[in-house]
């Protein structure tokens, strides 16, 4: 599993986010005006039929003027926290869009993905927000797309995306190509990294190695560990050859563990660290002072921001950094629901729409793999805060 859940997340209050939402059109209505009886007659007298009771059947209530929405998340379990989080933003989200055209079910992940897949298919949903873990993600794609209804993950596991499964979370390769781009346009030639063993360690490896590639510099050393401070400082110890940047491929804390090693180390005494997107789940990292003049690729972060202070107004504690994606595939959702017809197949074409999506968290648009691209900023941590250095685009060019 290559998720990084994060942590809950402190803000500031909110205006009005959702105010490019367009109100949706009020439907005409009919009236029936019904014949009299001729003057001077009374009708004749009618008996009126005793209504029985009315069928019972399963599942919800069916809904003719709402589209209907299922969200798979964690309510119980060890991520249940997360899975509430990500519920109470799509909450936050229907009522800023003022929207009444979608209707959102919860579904519980924790006691089987694809058991709350086949309830939320039964129920009538069309459309499925998460599950949030990849392995969740690979249970129920195929109930999913037998019922034809897609699948619009948090999941951060590229692998799972694709025939009808859209990857929404922030994936290391997209964080690690726009920091080492930034580098190289800064005068970086030589790198070397730093990567934790297992999956994650694996994807950031690969696209460390592309991303440098790609930007005309090079990698002069790539070692692993597996995070213990013993298995970091033996990993710097082998960066043998000079290199001006080193990717650390781990969380803002690990980093910072790392670096005062890497200061006392002939090569690493003067290199530029640099982060992923790990880095922006950390509400401290601008304070941390080992990682002073340190860069990292992520969202921007001004947005939610003011969404975190409206969430913690409403609900009383901070959300998780990743709630944001429980909140833009609900403004993505009603967007769609304005030429979506109730009661019909979701357009899942629209989701390929090459102008992309606002949200919280910037830019995005779903690429032919259904992997989200994203409009990445730089932020470089500096004096016990951070300052964005390369700001991300507000929208993807055709």
């Amino acid at each position: 599993m290559a998720e990084a859940l994060g942590k809950p997340q402190p803000g500031i209050r909110l205006g009005r986010l959702a105010t490019m939402l367009v109100a949706m059109a009020v439907s005409a209505c009919s009236t029936i005006v019904p014949r009299g009886a001729p003057p001077g007659e009374a009708p004749p007298p009618t008996a009126r039929p005793t209504p029985g009771p009315a069928p019972v059947r399963p599942g919800l209530p069916q809904d003719e003027t709402r589209h209907r929405v299922a969200l798979l998340v964690p309510l119980t379990g060890p991520n249940a926290r997360v899975g509430q989080s990500l519920a109470n933003a799509t909450q936050l989200a229907l009522l800023d869009s003022r929207s009444e055209a979608v209707r959102i079910t919860n579904y519980d992940t924790a006691r089987g993905a694809a058991a709350a897949a086949q309830a939320a298919i039964r129920d009538g949903n069309r459309l499925i927000l998460g599950p949030l873990l990849s392995e969740n993600v690979r249970a129920i794609a195929a109930i999913a797309r037998r019922a034809d209804v897609p699948v619009i993950s948090f999941s951060n596991d590229t692998s799972v995306a694709g025939d009808g499964v859209f990857v929404m979370g922030y994936t290391p390769a997209q964080s690690i190509e726009r920091v080492v781009e930034h580098a190289r346009r800064s005068g970086v030639n030589d790198f070397a990294g730093l990567v934790p063993s297992g999956l994650y360690g694996e994807r950031a490896s690969t696209s460390f190695l592309r991303a440098v590639e790609s930007a005309g510099g090079r990698v002069v050393a790539l070692q692993t560990f597996d995070r213990s401070s013993r298995s970091i400082s033996a990993a710097i110890g082998r960066l043998s050859e000079p290199y001006q940047a080193v990717l650390i491929a781990d969380g803002a804390q690990t980093a910072a563990g790392a670096v005062p090693v890497l200061r006392r180390s002939a090569n690493g005494r003067a290199a530029r660290v640099l982060g992923t997107e790990l880095w922006n789940t950390d509400s401290n990292v601008g304070a941390n002072a080992a990682l002073n003049g340190s860069w990292y690729a992520s969202v921007a972060n001004n947005l939610y921001q003011q969404y975190a202070g409206k969430y913690r107004t409403r609900f009383g504690t901070a959300p998780y950094r990743l709630s944001s994606m429980g909140y833009d595939a609900v403004l993505l959702t009603v967007r769609i629901a304005r030429d979506w017809r109730v009661g019909s197949a979701f357009p899942a074409a629209r989701l390929n729409d090459g102008d992309g999506f606002a949200g919280l968290d910037g830019a995005f648009r779903f690429g032919r793999d259904g992997v989200a691209e994203r409009a990445l900023e730089v932020k470089e941590v500096r004096g016990g805060t951070t300052v964005t250095v390369s700001p991300a685009p507000r929208s993807f060019a055709r």
